[in-house]
């Protein structure tokens, strides 16, 4: 496979620019496997840096399953108003609602450690930490609500 292929590849898995796929990959030998872990290492040490700073924005989400009997309700917190309208954090934020309504979680605590419904790979934490690490501002869960009849 070439590197161009690896790099859409890894893009594709990580939302991540294509400049920090090239420097994980030529870090990595070009090893797939090891250059998703430098990524994902990095993500996280983004995402510590950026956790101090004062959320301010965000939107508040909500999904209806397809049957209407389950529904979910997610308040995603962002630095500011720019990254709360991005297209991906939006995304997210719907993501998040939807996992809400799928896995019922009880705390925060609970619903980031939960792997993700889409990617059973990734733990929610880890899905939020590589859009901090995309968006380049602080990310945070706010208060959710599922409801079921």
């Amino acid at each position: 496979m070439s590197e161009i292929d690896k790099v859409k590849k890894i893009r594709e898995a990580t939302m991540l620019s294509v400049g920090e796929i090239s420097k994980a990959l030529a870090e990595a030998d070009g090893d797939e496997q090891r250059a998703l872990e430098l990524l994902k290492a990095r993500g996280a040490e983004i995402a510590n840096k950026k956790s101090s700073r004062e959320i301010k924005e965000g939107v508040v989400e909500c999904y209806i399953h397809n049957t209407k009997k389950v529904g979910a309700i997610i308040e995603l917190g962002s630095e500011t108003d720019f990254v709360a309208r991005n297209a991906d954090f939006l995304k997210l934020a719907r993501d998040l609602a939807m996992q809400v309504a799928s896995m019922n979680p009880q705390s925060v605590d609970e619903l980031l450690s939960q792997p993700f419904i889409k990617d059973a790979d990734v733990t929610v934490g880890d899905l939020i930490n590589q859009y901090v690490a995309k968006l380049g501002e602080n990310i945070k869960v706010g208060q959710f609500s599922r409801l079921e009849i």
